[in-house]
């Protein structure tokens, strides 16, 4: 019953350290909202590609919006993965892309990943 009741504890313990690192969608639409905002929309292109739909969606495919060469033929899917690392350094993800913004602080880019999720 005691070993029982410690694992219990051990689970308690480590879902809400999972929990208290996950991801705020919220904080991350109002990091959107004062940073990518400028050049990126939801629903419009403008300097940058609209957004809704970018998480799962392969870089460079919006008929509608020119993207450089080297995003074009990167052959990257947006996920958790590549879109941290596409927002830590573009130019070092794909080389001769057009970007000139990085997001350094890892909680930022996982908020702001959140809140991209949920542009269905």
């Amino acid at each position: 019953m005691r070993r029982l009741l410690g694992w219990m504890l051990v689970a308690c313990l480590v879902e809400g350290a999972s929990s208290a690192l996950a991801a705020d969608a919220a904080r991350g639409e109002a990091l959107y909202n004062s940073r990518c905002i400028a050049c990126h929309s939801p629903d419009a292109n403008r300097v940058g590609p609209k957004h809704r739909g970018v998480f799962g969606r392969k870089a460079g495919s919006l008929p509608d919006f020119t993207y450089s060469k080297a995003v074009k033929g990167a052959g990257v899917v947006w996920d958790d993965v590549t879109l941290d690392r596409w927002l830590a350094d573009p130019q070092a993800f794909i080389p001769g892309q057009r970007m000139n913004f990085r997001v350094a602080d890892p909680t930022d880019r996982a908020d702001l990943i959140a809140y991209l999720k949920t542009l269905r």
